[in-house]
């Protein structure tokens, strides 16, 4: 899932009429919990240097990191954006809402359902023109399917142009990222098996109160540079 390189970073604009700033809510959970940014990154896999940019409003976390971060700060990614609840397997084209991570011109629509079990998260991801996500590496699985336009994938160091009807099923270990070199949105499918909207069972307690975070088994999360 991208989020704007470094050239690329948005101001980290307001998520909506009063709702505060991305960075601001990270900064202020990461302060409750009484963690320095290193503890944060050992225990989300994200470097400290991007979480100082994420922390400044100087770059916008896409919806995969941000979990990592929600995750190593044992709370839910709903704390830090206004997303969709969808409690209902069936998935309507003209009743989806669309999303995104505060300022970060990357769209998402959620089609994966929340019931008890459930294991995997799916959106339709719509990615514009020049954008290009960090370099990712994280636990689970990922599936992604191509809808519209070309996107250059890069994967365990070597890279490949995914057109529509293409797909790429890999390990979420495998350092990866995307980018969408062409002058054309492209909108795809992703599915991986990464927690998103749901806490691990050991990182909450029966009040659902968050529990110290738990180390993911991921390696760093860092901006991807030409």
């Amino acid at each position: 899932m991208s989020v704007p390189s470094d050239d690329e970073a948005t101001s980290g604009k307001s998520t909506g009429a009063g709702q505060p700033k991305v960075g601001a809510l990270v900064r202020a959970r990461r302060r409750q919990m009484h963690m320095t940014l290193q503890a944060l990154s050992d225990a989300a896999g994200v470097s400290v240097g991007y979480l100082s940019q994420i922390e400044r409003d100087l770059a916008m976390p896409s919806l995969g990191t941000l979990a990592q971060i929600a995750q190593g700060l044992g709370a839910e990614l709903n704390h830090f954006i206004l997303a969709p609840a969808i409690d209902t397997g069936l998935s309507r084209a003209e009743g989806r809402m669309v999303f995104s991570v505060g300022g970060s011109p990357v769209s998402y629509e959620r089609i994966g359902a929340d019931f008890a079990g459930n294991q995997l998260s799916s959106f339709v991801i719509t990615i514009p023109p020049g954008h290009r996500s960090e370099v990712f590496s994280h636990e689970g699985e990922e599936l992604v399917y191509m809808l519209e336009g070309e996107i250059l994938f890069g994967l365990d160091g070597d890279e490949t142009t995914l057109s529509p009807g293409d797909g790429l099923h890999f390990r979420g270990i495998q350092p990866h990222f995307w980018w969408n070199k062409t002058d054309k949105p492209v909108r795809l499918i992703w599915t991986g098996t990464l927690p998103l909207f749901r806490l691990r069972a050991s990182q909450s307690n029966e009040t659902g109160a968050p529990q110290k975070a738990l180390k993911p088994a991921m390696t760093k999360t860092k901006p991807h540079r030409k």
